[in-house]
């Protein structure tokens, strides 16, 4: 591997770490933080999801922490322990993000739905990324120049995933803070704030993501713009 290559490794391994440490710092902060409304996440996402008149999304716990999601495919909405019975401004924001990723579905918002359609290709190009190099690397079938090619093309679909991403969480955030503030599940400045921190560092491991695929698609692109592909 190349000095390149290996700073450009700790380079972005540094920035997604930072990112995922800073949302876990936050989070933790304002999860000491009760609303004054006192509702419970597991409330606040049955009431929005009321709200909106979508009636078919199962609303289910689980143990993993901050892996909360929305699984389109089974229309389930996924909330941690901490977030499904919590009741601070960092419980409730995560949950309201997860509702607006639900209600982007129910309007067919147009980047989760090419999300949606470039998961099965996104799987495979990261299968790809990870296990190439080993592959190149111990048997020697794929010369320089195509398996940076591969390489490339591979990158640069897990980026356009990144990217198209970003619309995506970034909307849902959007919704959630306006959403909490207009339903009166968050009433004072520092709930407020809490909710759209803990939004705003979890927006930041999105950003961390399209940065280093960015940065990996260039760094196996430049070598065929520059004519050094022969290597």
């Amino acid at each position: 591997m190349s000095p390149i290559f290996i700073l450009l490794f700790v380079l972005t391994l540094a920035i997604s770490l930072g990112a995922a440490w800073r949302v876990k710092r936050v989070y933790h902060q304002y999860s000491q933080m009760p609303v004054s409304s006192g509702a419970r996440g597991v409330e606040v996402a049955a009431q929005i999801l009321e709200r909106a008149s979508i009636h078919d999304v199962e609303i289910v716990e689980h143990n993993e922490m901050l892996g909360d999601h929305y699984d389109p495919i089974h229309k389930r909405l996924v909330l941690s322990s901490q977030n499904y019975h919590g009741n601070s401004a960092a419980a409730l924001g995560v949950v309201a993000h997860e509702c607006g990723h639900a209600i982007q579905h129910q309007i067919a918002y147009a980047p989760l739905k090419w999300r949606m359609a470039a998961v099965g290709a996104t799987n495979f190009a990261s299968q790809i990324v990870m296990w190439l190099p080993l592959l190149g690397m111990f048997t020697g079938l794929l010369s320089g120049y195509t398996g940076m090619m591969i390489m490339a093309v591979a990158w640069g679909v897990i980026m356009l995933f990144n990217l198209v991403t970003l619309p995506v969480e970034f909307d849902a955030s959007r919704r959630a803070k306006t959403i909490l503030s207009g339903m009166g599940f968050v009433g004072t400045a520092d709930e407020a704030l809490g909710v759209r921190k803990v939004l705003d560092a979890a927006g930041w491991t999105y950003v961390a993501a399209f940065v280093t695929s960015l940065v990996y698609f260039l760094a196996h692109l430049l070598p065929f713009l520059t004519g050094r592909n022969d290597d």
